[in-house]
């Protein structure tokens, strides 16, 4: 069975694909959605179905700092 790549759209054959957090993708489609840096498989994090590094997901999504009052 042809898996599709949710980043392109387009079918990807066994030979070439690289399964990630349940997916399929194609090595050159599975980069960080941020800074477009090449990710390894199961070695990045995932918000809203698209990967991300681990610096720009916790940038982007990870805790805030604490504002405090004076």
């Amino acid at each position: 069975m042809v898996g599709y790549c949710p980043i392109c759209g387009k079918p990807v054959y066994f030979g070439e694909k690289k399964r990630s957090l349940g997916r399929d993708y194609h090595p050159l489609c599975l980069k960080c959605q941020k800074c477009n840096r090449q990710l390894t498989a199961g070695q990045h994090a995932e918000y809203d179905e698209k990967p991300y590094c681990s610096h720009c997901y916790l940038k982007m999504f990870g805790p805030r700092g604490i504002a405090f009052s004076q």
